[in-house]
């Protein structure tokens, strides 16, 4: 999960990266979703953040977290929790 803030948008950039990944692996247990933090009551602790924050669930349950639009970390996360 993309979590942004509508100040500062979804990370378009990072959405390139993930459309490559998903057409790569081509895994049913891999999605990619985007959520304005400020409308989510669930995500309040991540107002008023400058950085894109992305959020690893796997069984409903939150399990990686990457801070900044780091492609290779980000790459590796996806690659690790698959």
């Amino acid at each position: 999960v993309d979590a942004f803030q509508a100040w500062c948008g979804p990370c378009k950039p990072v959405v390139d990266l993930f459309r490559k990944i998903r057409n790569e692996v081509d895994s049913d247990l891999l999605h990619f979703a985007v959520a304005e933090v400020d409308s989510i009551d669930a995500l309040e602790k991540y107002r008023g953040k400058c950085e894109p924050v992305f959020l690893f669930y796997a069984g409903g349950e939150l399990v990686a977290v990457v801070r900044g639009a780091n492609a290779p970390l980000l790459q590796k996360t996806i690659l690790e929790q698959l």
